[in-house]
């Protein structure tokens, strides 16, 4: 394990009690409350200093009530000092009034509108890219969660944006279970060009074989983002509890760990710590 305190920057919580997540019906090991006292039972006796709390796709009614719901949380839990909310940005500049209503509360340091769900073409639609385009004027990143085959889509999104940071979920969920390489092989190297993309080293096992997946398995799409990337943009996200299908936390944290052994304390610090708090401005 790492000597130092973590930081997690993609971590869910939710209570299908308080709020609806319209998704959970079809997942059934996960359609239940996952709150901060079951975080801290799975994360054991690993220190995490800081998390960052991103959206668990609410119903669109609930996108802000979900923002206010982890603000009252982090109240009396200070390790949560970043939130990625939920903005429909498809609705172009229509979104601007929603997204500074958002930036006035200091934990919002990025916005997530899942893509994966959606059809190849969405996140290039002309509104889709407006939406976006008002995230730049009050410091909100953009965190791109999308399935492989939208990668391609993904590029042509980020190439009109400079001004805005991104950070691509999860490595782009390319099909770990079938041993898939291309063409996400190489679009990730596309993707790694532009200065203002970071790279979420997280749900990745969740991409395997639930049951049976092993660090043969991933070692190699983990090397090829860090390859791409390089150490000064590649960030440790735990994805929980969604990453409870494939991996409990430790097993996952020990994983990333053994994937990346011949590396500098330095760099492993900046992987589990330094670019996090740096590219979503934690405190």
């Amino acid at each position: 394990m790492a000597n130092f305190p973590i930081v997690d920057t993609h971590v869910h919580l939710w209570h299908p009690k308080q709020l609806r997540y319209p998704w959970l019906k079809q997942v059934p090991l996960l359609n239940r409350p996952f709150l901060l006292k079951d975080y801290n039972a799975a994360i054991g006796d690993l220190e995490v200093a800081s998390m960052v709390f991103v959206q668990c796709d609410t119903h669109p009614d609930d996108g802000l009530k979900e923002t206010s719901w982890i603000t009252s949380l982090a109240a009396g839990d200070p390790r949560i000092r970043g939130i990625v909310a939920w903005a429909p940005l498809e609705v172009g500049n229509c979104v601007a009034a929603f997204v500074e209503k958002l930036a006035e509360e200091s934990l919002v340091k990025g916005i997530r509108r899942l893509i994966q769900g959606e059809s190849v073409d969405f996140c290039i639609q002309p509104n889709f890219i407006d939406g976006v385009k008002t995230l730049s004027r009050h410091r909100l990143s953009f965190d791109l969660c999308i399935y492989h085959p939208q990668l391609a889509n993904a590029i042509r999104l980020v190439e009109q944006y400079p001004d805005v940071q991104f950070i691509l979920d999860h490595i782009g969920k390319p099909d770990i279970k079938n041993q898939l390489f291309e063409p996400w092989k190489q679009e990730i190297k596309v993707l790694a060009d532009f200065p203002n993309v970071h790279c979420k080293i997280s749900g990745v096992v969740t991409e395997a074989d639930y049951e049976n997946w092993s660090l043969d398995d991933v070692q190699p799409y983990i090397d090829h983002v860090i390859a791409c990337f390089g150490f000064d943009r590649v960030i440790y996200g735990s994805d929980w509890p969604v990453s409870t299908l494939a991996t409990d936390y430790n097993r996952w944290v020990e994983t990333l760990q053994e994937s990346v052994s011949g590396c500098s304390p330095e760099e492993l610090r900046k992987l589990f710590h330094d670019n996090a708090v740096r590219f979503y401005r934690l405190k």
